[in-house]
Formats: C-alpha cells, structure tokens, sequence
C-alpha cells in the first residue's frame, strides 16, 4: 500500500471497508468478540459478519454499533463542522448558519 492510499478513498465502497475494518480492529482491542457485540449492541450477529466482511450495513445499526463500542460521540459529530473550499463557499455558510432549509421557500400566489 502507497503511503497516498492511506489518504485517499476514492469511492463509496473503498469508505465502506476502511470504516468496517476500523471497527473490526476496535473490537477485537477490547477484545470483544462478535457474538458479544451483538448482544451488547443488539444488532444481529449475521449483520455485523456482513459489515466486517462486506462493509454493508443499515446507518441504525452502524449507530447501536458505534454505541456499544464507546463512539457515541464520534458518530454525532458526523457532519457537525461545516466544510468549505473556496472562501465564496465560507461566506455561504456563514449566511446560512441557521437557516432551516437549502433554498429560499417560494412564496404563494
């Protein structure tokens, strides 16, 4: 593996892995095995096989996942910092720091 894979994810599936695999290895750390995370998560043994195997798995489940494991705060702060790339794009968000929704609502006839 380059030193530029580790920086990289290039498609959906890629991300999917590299979250399972990360998981994986958290778990067995804490020694935990899969038939325990399941009943502490109560997710289903056969889907956390599917998510390290396969990287698939329902965003309630990641959750219950994520919990069980003492990520509950990872996994919140999902999307929480805004984002930009160009400073147009800082401005815009600035603007719309508490709007509620993308764009403007249409106004009746």
């Amino acid at each position: 593996m380059s030193v530029l894979d580790s920086f990289t994810l290039d498609n959906p599936e890629d991300i999917m892995m590299h979250v399972a695999e990360n998981f994986r290895k958290r778990r067995v750390e804490k020694n935990i095995s899969r038939q325990r995370m399941a009943e502490l998560s109560g997710v289903p043994l056969s889907t956390l096989a599917r998510f390290e195997q396969k990287g698939l798995i329902a965003f309630e489940s990641l959750i219950k996942l994520a919990m069980a494991l003492g990520y509950t705060s990872e996994i919140k702060d999902l999307f929480c910092a805004p984002k930009f790339d160009t400073m147009e794009e800082l401005d815009l968000i600035r603007h719309k720091t508490n709007a509620k929704r993308a764009y403007p609502k249409l106004k009746k006839k």
